[in-house]
């Protein structure tokens, strides 16, 4: 009797409730800008928080990566893409670019020359890559060495004109010597891009309910006469 009594009460027991599940992504996000305006600093102190004066010019291309959590039930990988500043690379940015979703555009806001050539690395992005709704991917561009003097008029105002007039998702003035900003300017940056894949979620699954419901019949289907 009390074996039986034991076995009722587990089959009358509550189920577990199930975890929610976690979702993962990894998005590829490249670093682009002039020779020099901090490409490499950035994405140290952003990866593991360090920073040195002595970094030796990148050659090519180099990799960091960064786990975040992003929230109980996400978590995003971050591939950073080091894309070298020299001219003579610009013919290979087609092969580092491709499936990138995001991108950060640096110049050193203490050499006006750097910000000169924004638009040249923009429209190379632009040119390029793309989103799978053939957008171009999301940019930020960063005002890097914010802690050094200043060369030319870089107001709020005119950032912002200047980034709504070219395409760019937001701008930051940043210092990775001093851990200005570059935190805040990654997180919108990955806000930015998960807005984006929800959205195109969305568009495949509308897209696969138009084609279950509204498939038209063949040419000369008897089934209509049915």
């Amino acid at each position: 009797m009390a074996g039986g009594g034991a076995a009722g009460a587990g089959r009358g027991a509550p189920e577990a409730a199930a975890e929610p599940e976690t979702r993962e992504f990894l998005f590829k996000v490249l670093v682009v800008g002039e020779l020099g305006v901090g490409k490499t600093s950035v994405i140290r102190r952003y990866v593991q928080q360090l920073f040195s004066q002595h970094y030796r010019a990148t050659v090519g291309v180099d990799f960091a990566l960064k786990v975040l959590a992003w929230d109980p039930r996400t978590r995003v990988r971050l591939q950073l893409w080091d894309i070298a500043g020299q001219e003579r690379f610009g013919n290979m940015t087609r092969v580092y670019y491709k499936e990138a979703v995001g991108a950060f555009v640096v110049f050193d806001i203490s050499r006006g020359s750097t910000f000169e050539a924004v638009l040249k690395w923009k429209r190379d992005l632009d040119s390029k890559v793309h989103l799978p709704n053939s957008c171009p991917i999301p940019a930020v561009l960063l005002a890097n060495k914010c802690d050094q003097k200043r060369d030319g008029d870089h107001s709020p105002a005119q950032m912002d004109r200047f980034c709504q007039e070219h395409g760019f998702a937001s701008w930051f003035e940043t210092s990775a010597k001093d851990n200005i900003n570059i935190d805040e300017a990654a997180r919108f940056l990955v806000e930015t891009i998960l807005a984006n894949q929800q959205s195109f979620a969305a568009e495949e699954n509308d897209e696969g309910k138009i084609k279950l419901h509204q498939e038209p019949l063949a040419a000369g289907s008897k089934s209509q006469c049915c």
